[in-house]
């Protein structure tokens, strides 16, 4: 977006295949200049969100947000968007956390007040987390009930301060539009994130003289735009780019949220650098590439880890160098010079120190190294490089079991991945997200997970927000047994508007990461983490709601099964059993360096320098010093 004529211009949508009209779209000129009118503010609710263009609304009524829900029932009998009544107000978070990252829109979703508002936070969390555009409505007790402790009253403005990007209580219903406004731009401009609009229930019935806020037009004080790639900085990036002999590109979800997969892909062929990428940043590259090396961290290929831990220079491209990406700090990367670019300024330096810091848009920072790159290459510079990676390719590669005994869940993956190689993928939280994220590669904006927070209990009404964006799209959730309970309700959901989503229950009987954990690190002892009792018979549950399901217990009808039922006009929930005691692997155990992988195969002769080298002298220390104990210069 730009700024223009002191209003903010909205860019075209990044996603070329939404059948959704733009969350960013111009007002219609004549609705605008419409004279003002007597309405109720849950009208001028509906209104505003019509206006930026909003389609679909999750949300689960209650009593103060009864006002809105009687105007929302009008405006779907107008035509203006449609409401997916969830059967919890978490569920209706992660549905709208998923619009989001399917379109490059913003999600919208409601919440009444009381324990319907505290219901939401674990999903406000979740997008915070993970940088998603969301606007959340709450309804809240009358503005003259407020701090009497009512009937179903919480501080959900209070609650949520340290996981929004803003938030608003609406005191006076003519500030609507402009609270509206100033809402989808905080939430979609620089680091998306959510926000919180709460409005009191005597506000939604109130009636006042509505003048409609156009996109754009409603600008808050002290509110700016990301700063262009600066030309110094990019001189500087290129100029060590250059210069590397062994460059890896580390790309993460600020690549997917700037639209920026075409640049990843220019620049990394351009300069001939392997490419990873985190959880989030999945997409950004194609994973079938010569240049990929699939996900890095803790259960990251090993050649990914073990790339970071050699190369001598390391691009970060929207990534933020979180804990399970880097494992020991100290030991990532540490040979490294590093250029980062994020939109974020609060990123740079947060956990490593860059070289180059380059503060923009992805897109724009990575279209500006191009520009300034045209006509250069690698030079060959890179080539023994990649050499040396394919050999770890060759030798570390990511190992499905011999098919004999039970089905092996990343046979399961893998099967889904030959059937379906297209679809949308949304998971849940745990072994089964890594073995997902290990083997399933799809395009951008098509791998939807929950990262930062770790959200279990995401990914179905994840796949319900997938699908309603992109009706005419298979949509398949991956599971697990435990945390598939975490959100089953909405079961209901898929049977009510007969959304076709397939869900993949890798079922091991266990909370299967805690297990691994505990089977690993804590001497076997397996404390409240079996779930063989009083779980349901899902296929019958489904069933119960009215959604086919099915139960593959035989490696030999798996793929044939799997077939029917992704073919099934509607939605379906198939239960795999699998075997129990299966690890991820790779691992990196908990305070070791990334090249410290467990669970592969020993190759001595392909042993990794984990020690951190000094560029001016040659010396190499393991600590996480700045600066060179013997020489001084910067590490």
């Amino acid at each position: 977006m730009s700024l223009e004529n002191g209003q903010i211009a909205w860019p075209a949508a990044a996603v070329t295949l939404t059948p959704i009209t733009p969350a960013a779209q111009s007002a219609p000129a004549s609705f605008c200049s419409a004279a003002p009118m007597r309405v109720k503010g849950g009208y001028a609710l509906m209104d505003a969100l019509r206006l930026h263009g909003v389609k679909h609304i999750f949300g689960y009524p209650g009593g103060a947000i009864l006002p809105i829900y009687d105007e929302l029932h009008k405006a779907e009998s107008r035509g203006w968007l449609k409401h997916i009544l969830v059967r919890h107000e978490q569920g209706g978070t992660h549905a709208a956390d998923a619009y989001a990252r399917a379109t490059g829109q913003v999600g919208v979703c409601f919440g009444t007040s009381g324990p319907g508002a505290t219901n939401l936070v674990t999903g406000i969390a979740t997008a915070q987390m993970d940088s998603v555009p969301m606007v959340v409505i709450t309804g809240q007790v009358p503005r003259a009930a407020i701090g009497t402790d009512a009937f179903q009253e919480t501080d959900i403005f209070g609650i949520t301060l340290p996981i929004v990007k803003h938030s608003w209580v609406v005191r006076d219903p003519a500030d609507i539009g402009r609270i509206v406004a100033e809402a989808f731009l905080i939430a979609a401009s620089g680091r998306p994130g959510p926000v919180l609009i709460d409005v009191p229930k005597d506000v939604g019935a109130e009636e006042f003289t509505y003048v409609p806020v156009a996109p754009g037009t409603a600008i808050p004080a002290g509110f700016k735009l990301p700063p262009a790639p600066q030309p110094n900085a990019i001189a500087a990036a290129l100029g060590l780019i250059g210069q590397a002999r062994r460059p890896l590109l580390y790309v993460g979800g600020g690549a997917i949220s700037s639209g920026a997969h075409p640049e990843v892909a220019q620049l990394a062929e351009r300069f001939r650098l392997p490419v990873t990428t985190t959880l989030m940043g999945k997409g950004a590259f194609d994973e079938k590439h010569p240049l990929a090396l699939g996900m890095l961290g803790m259960h990251g290929t090993a050649y990914a880890n073990f790339a970071v831990t050699e190369c001598d220079l390391l691009l970060a491209v929207g990534a933020r160098f979180d804990d399970r990406v880097t494992g020991r700090l100290d030991g990532f990367a540490p040979r490294a010079q590093v250029i980062h670019i994020d939109i974020d300024a609060a990123e740079m330096g947060k956990t490593r120190l860059p070289d180059v810091p380059v503060v923009a848009d992805v897109k724009a920072a990575l279209s500006a190294l191009l520009a300034a790159s045209t006509g250069q290459g690698s030079e060959g510079r890179t080539e023994a490089w990649l050499e040396r990676i394919d050999t770890w390719k060759r030798h570390y590669p990511l190992v499905v079991p011999a098919p004999e005994g039970d089905i092996a869940p990343q046979e399961v993956v893998v099967a889904l991945q030959e059937l379906a190689p297209n679809a949308f993928y949304t998971t849940d939280v745990g072994q089964h997200q890594m073995w997902a994220a290990q083997f399933l590669h799809n395009g951008p904006r098509r791998w939807i997970s929950s990262a930062g927070l770790g959200t279990m209990g995401f990914g179905m009404p994840a796949a319900m927000g997938a699908h309603t964006a992109f009706p005419d799209e298979q949509v398949i959730c991956v599971a697990g047994d435990a945390s598939i309970l975490m959100n089953i309700q909405e079961l209901g959901t898929l049977s009510q508007y007969n959304l076709p989503v397939k869900v993949v229950v890798i079922n091991n009987g266990w909370q299967g990461m805690v297990r691994q954990w505990q089977e690993s690190f804590y001497e076997e002892r397996y404390s409240a983490s079996e779930m063989t009792g009083g779980m349901p018979n899902f296929p019958a549950l489904a069933e119960s709601f009215g959604v086919k399901g099915v139960a593959i217990t035989d490696r030999a009808t798996l793929h044939d099964q799997l077939r029917e039922a992704l073919n099934h006009p509607g939605p379906v929930f198939i239960d795999v059993k699998v075997r129990r005691n299966e690890n991820c692997y790779p691992m990196v155990p908990p305070g070791a360096s990334n090249a410290q992988m467990v669970g592969l195969p020993s190759h001595p002769e392909l042993a990794i320098d984990t020690s951190r080298h000094c560029n001016a002298c040659g010396s190499s220390t393991a600590s996480a010093h700045l600066f060179c104990p013997s020489c001084g210069a910067k590490l």
